[in-house]
């Protein structure tokens, strides 16, 4: 698979800072001024990307009350139908989201959940499509995307391996092979011990792609810490206030929290570096602060070398430790006064 994917002007690779994805989700709360603003917030915070959800309740569901329609966790006791109602993002909303998302430095795209959504999405030329976890089993949908010929993020939340698979085989069968990979648990919000973060790793690997994670968590640490295992897509969901409710406040950042996690990222980034053993200038400057060999006495021509006169001493502009040995019971060629750095042409 393609291991640097383009997703408007920035490149994505192992090679490159994370691209961190701003997901609004229905942080709106039906209010397009709202969507702008969490928009402008996410750019002020530092993301790459705005992320945005492209359905209606009934290009995603039915309208049923039977139980198998009702909702759990922090949703419980409405229908999915009353849900997604509340939920989604009006589609005549979204070309104009998108010119602001350019305007203020940000690239724009979504997640469709049906074929319509994708059509749509095409329209506005998206440059790239997410798939949500509860859609990584839908392979006809899956196929349609792919088509496009656009980079496919995947987030896996719900996914077995032999789905994971499946899913990418899928895309691979349609010739794009710009999978990006999102580990993921779908729970809201999503408990630190149930993230096993070291699949990340693991399933770049596996998959020989581009991974990244999708964080439902609290916080911004489990963020931070995927970035220092490898992660290279990081999306958080992002709301301007959780105190103003809506369906997916309890478990998105504020503006602030969104901006620190940002910050504590590219700080990351910075210390991972890379696989090097050179030392940088200011460290080969510290190295003469090391131990070495240094006439710690006053020794006369003649003399015997003892631990008693020769010691590991810093600074380190003397001989090296590892002679220390070698030089102990040997004669001084000359009287050496204390303070003097250790040299072989002391040494008779």
């Amino acid at each position: 698979m393609k291991k640097k994917i383009s997703i408007g002007n920035k490149i994505l690779s192992k090679e490159m800072p994370a691209y961190i994805v701003a997901e609004m989700s229905a942080n709106h709360n039906m209010d397009f001024n709202r969507a702008k603003a969490i928009i402008k917030a996410a750019a002020n915070a530092g993301a790459d990307a705005i992320k945005i959800q492209t359905y209606t309740p009934d290009t995603i569901t039915i309208k049923s009350d039977k139980p198998a329609f009702r909702t759990k966790g922090i949703w419980e006791g409405r229908t999915l139908y009353e849900l997604y109602g509340k939920a989604y993002t009006p589609w005549e909303w979204q070309a104009e989201l998108q010119k602001y998302a350019h305007e203020c430095g940000l690239e724009f795209f979504s997640s469709p959940f049906d074929l319509t959504a994708v059509d749509f999405l095409e329209k506005l030329n998206v440059p790239a499509y997410k798939i949500a976890s509860f859609e990584i089993n839908d392979i006809p949908f899956i196929r349609k995307i792919a088509k496009t010929g656009k980079p496919i993020i995947m987030s896996t939340g719900i996914a077995y391996l032999e789905d994971i698979d499946l899913a990418v085989r899928t895309c691979m069968e349609e010739g794009n092979d710009q999978v990006i990979l999102l580990k993921c648990i779908s729970s809201y919000p999503a408990p630190y011990e149930n993230m096993n973060l070291k699949v990340i790793p693991n399933m770049e690997q596996t998959f020989d792609c581009i991974c990244g994670l999708s964080d439902h968590s609290m916080g911004n640490e489990i963020a931070v810490a995927a970035v220092a295992l490898g992660a290279k897509v990081i999306e958080k969901h992002l709301t301007l206030n959780r105190d103003d409710g809506g369906e997916d406040a309890k478990f998105s950042m504020e503006p602030s929290e969104f901006s620190e996690m940002v910050r504590q990222i590219r700080n990351v980034e910075k210390a991972l570096g890379h696989s090097t053993y050179e030392l940088n200038k200011e460290q080969v400057e510290s190295r003469i602060y090391s131990r070495s060999l240094f006439v710690v006495k006053d020794i006369k021509a003649g003399q015997i070398f003892t631990a008693d006169n020769v010691k590991s001493i810093r600074p380190g502009i003397g001989m090296h430790t590892k002679y220390w040995d070698e030089i102990l019971g040997k004669k001084a060629r000359c009287n050496i006064e204390k303070g003097t750095p250790m040299d072989w042409k002391y040494v008779e």
